[in-house]
């Protein structure tokens, strides 16, 4: 009788997640369309899945509030701060700034991590030059905050309802710039993080 009432309860656990299951998929499907809608293309990137586009979107609202990306990444806590001391220069890490976009932004580094993307090229070039792990995540996030922020995005990821996405080639100034090892493939395109 009692292995009964345990597989009974079991049963209705497991249902209940499937039932979970279920409803997390139609919002994802939801959030999809919603995202799309809006003519983003921020799913595109790797590691960015319906929940985080639609996390950026709504958080970020009108990127063009910030000024450069120094500012974007300050404003999500990417950006590393001097703590420097002497002749010893080093960076810390930074507990400011919007930590639901910073969540977002980690999600990302680590599903790039976990496969052979150029994010994980980024990440192992920097662990060869002898920098620590932390240090070498919290540089790929800046990185990947960079991507978010690339002037030769801005109007894919962020574009307006109803305006036309435009292409890098399409906006001046924004051309693929030199002097970056880490190059993206968004929309056929290949964009290098500024």
């Amino acid at each position: 009788m009692r292995s009964t009432g345990k597989t009974r309860r079991l049963a209705a656990e497991l249902t209940g997640e499937l039932e979970a299951t279920g409803k997390t998929r139609a919002l994802d499907k939801e959030l999809t369309g919603l995202v799309t809608a809006r003519g983003s293309a921020l799913m595109r990137l790797h590691g960015i899945g319906p929940w985080g586009a639609a996390r950026l979107l709504s958080d970020v609202g009108d990127i063009h509030r910030f000024a450069s990306r120094d500012r974007f990444a300050s404003w999500n806590g990417t950006a590393p701060l001097d703590a420097s001391s002497g002749s010893q220069a080093r960076h810390r890490l930074s507990r400011a700034g919007n930590r639901r976009i910073n969540r977002v932004l980690h999600i990302m580094a680590v599903v790039q991590l976990r496969n052979q993307t150029e994010g994980r090229a980024y990440y192992d070039a920097r662990r060869a030059g002898g920098m620590p792990s932390m240090m070498a995540m919290r540089a790929l996030k800046r990185r990947l905050s960079n991507v978010v922020f690339s002037p030769s995005q801005v109007f894919k990821l962020f574009a307006p309802l109803g305006q036309h996405s435009f292409i890098p080639e399409e906006i001046p100034g924004a051309g693929v710039k030199r002097g970056f090892g880490l190059r993206f493939r968004v929309g056929g395109v290949f964009c290098r993080a500024c």
